[in-house]
């Protein structure tokens, strides 16, 4: 069920919802609409809800409160997951027990979601604190090698993969364009299946971290809407 999410700031992104909340529910956090529908094509519906970017995020820790809830996804995105924020955030209470993080594998894709984890780690902390938020990891690209398929997660690792099998008579690398370039089935074993996806769990200290590495490399250039 696709609906409307709207904030008390009158902001609006597509929320596909679950049919059921709590423990078991998740959100899926993707970086647009093509994504949204990769991802809604090959969920559950009965727990997993799919919530698009609207364009890329802001920097939520540089920025004022009353500017990052006036964005088009972080408002409706407070609103889907019902926690509270800042003092008055309480896990427990929200709608979905995992939040997952899914944007494309590329620069943008790492910035965007860089971007949503410093909006939970300013205004929801306790879900990084709780264990609740997560990276999935998408693949990168593929290497076929006489009619072998096996994914790549990464630059390195396709590179590795396409050298260890180059003494063999047909061999195909192909790197992926998004999400959205994905076939359905790939889509649900990698990204979407709590059985066989790819994750990694990010803590509050992890974002402090990501912080703090960003904040020595100096000033980020102002956004438009800063």
């Amino acid at each position: 069920m696709t609906k409307v999410v709207a904030d008390r700031y009158g902001a609006r992104a597509k929320l596909v919802d679950s049919a059921e909340h709590g423990g078991a529910a998740e959100l899926f956090v993707v970086e647009g609409d093509s994504a949204a529908a990769a991802v809604v094509r090959v969920r559950d519906p009965r727990c997993q809800a799919v919530l698009p970017m609207q364009g890329k995020p802001l920097n939520a820790a540089r920025v004022s409160r009353a500017k990052v809830f006036e964005h088009p996804f972080f408002g409706p995105l407070a609103a889907a997951l019902d926690t509270g924020c800042e003092s008055l955030c309480d896990p427990r209470r929200g709608r979905y027990g995992r939040v997952l993080v899914l944007t494309d594998p590329d620069a943008d894709g790492i910035h965007c979601g860089f971007l949503v984890l410093l909006f939970l780690h300013r205004f929801m902390r306790p879900l990084l604190d709780t264990g609740r938020v997560q990276l999935v990891r998408p693949p990168w690209g593929e290497v076929v090698a006489d009619g072998e398929l096996v994914h790549a997660f990464s630059e390195p690792e396709l590179a590795a993969l396409a050298d260890r099998h180059r003494e063999r008579d047909a061999v195909s690398v192909r790197r992926y364009r998004g999400l959205a370039s994905l076939d359905a089935d790939l889509i649900r074993e990698a990204c979407v299946d709590p059985h066989s996806r790819r994750t990694v769990g990010v803590s509050a200290a992890d974002v402090a971290a990501m912080i703090e590495v960003i904040d020595a490399l100096g000033p980020e250039p102002p956004h438009a809407d800063a």
